[in-house]
């Protein structure tokens, strides 16, 4: 039997053959940002996963030990299973790689973060279109001035994805989104980037840069790249993630992450 594309592409990244961004690949199944830590500090990241839920809606935590997302794929590796990851050190971002083998420890905890890729089907279906995918960039991210919850260690502002659109495409992505709790849900600001903290919307902390037409708005959604922003304020030894819009492409369908 032939593989269908989510596996053929799981193959392909498993073996190194595709290291890209992720968005709008793998249709009809929902993809997820990674978050891994050691043991000792597990709790305070799921602590503040649960004070934040918007920034990093929880889909999946792994077992102490285990690479194996049980609710999102129970024949995944999350050690090799992403196109990209980021390694930070005290907080400070030391590499990129396609695979976490060799950084793997026996009290290792992954958390998998719900991602906004997973309702851009609903857009689409709406009519809505979506520039960095046109443009075949990476999604804008940016570090805004809204700070989270602080829970333990953990703590720093929240990080935001942009996609633009007309303003009656604004409101029907904030319905259409809306469905999708546990991969953002609703945006959180439209309009004015300076009202959030971000300065020049050309120049994307994460991501890449997309145009934005005459009379279109930015609309903002919280992102799943957070924790990296809280890796960073937070300063623990050790935390390893998914390189921005590199995402694990998770076993569920987009519409099982829905609300009907």
């Amino acid at each position: 039997m032939a593989q269908s594309e989510r596996e053929q592409l799981m193959t392909d990244i498993r073996n190194g053959l595709y290291t890209g961004p992720t968005s709008g690949l793998a249709r009809g199944y929902a993809q997820a940002n990674l978050v891994v830590l050691r043991k000792k500090d597990a709790y305070d990241f799921l602590l503040f996963c649960q004070r934040n839920p918007q920034s990093c809606p929880l889909l999946d935590v792994t077992d102490v030990g285990s690479a194996i997302p049980k609710m999102m794929g129970t024949h995944a590796d999350l050690r090799t299973d992403l196109p990209r990851y980021r390694v930070y050190r005290g907080g400070v971002l030391t590499e990129e790689r396609t695979e976490i083998g060799e950084l793997w420890e026996e009290d290792m905890v992954c958390f998998l973060i719900g991602c906004s890729f997973t309702f851009e089907e609903a857009l689409l279906a709406n009519g809505i279109p979506i520039r960095h995918q046109e443009e075949d960039v990476n999604v804008p991210m940016y570090l805004t001035s809204i700070p989270c919850e602080q829970a333990g260690s953990f703590h720093g502002n929240m990080v935001v994805s942009m996609r633009p659109m007309s303003q009656a495409f604004a409101i029907r992505a904030s319905l259409v989104t809306a469905r999708f709790p546990s991969v953002h849900g609703a945006p959180v600001h439209i309009g004015d980037p300076a009202a959030i903290g971000i300065e020049t919307i050309q120049e994307p902390d994460f991501g890449g840069r997309v145009t934005i037409k005459e009379g279109e708005v930015p609309v903002f959604w919280a992102c799943g790249v957070t924790p990296q922003a809280a890796a960073m304020a937070s300063k623990p030894d050790l935390m390893i993630t998914h390189a921005p819009g590199h995402m694990y492409i998770t076993t569920k369908k987009n519409e099982q992450l829905g609300v009907l």
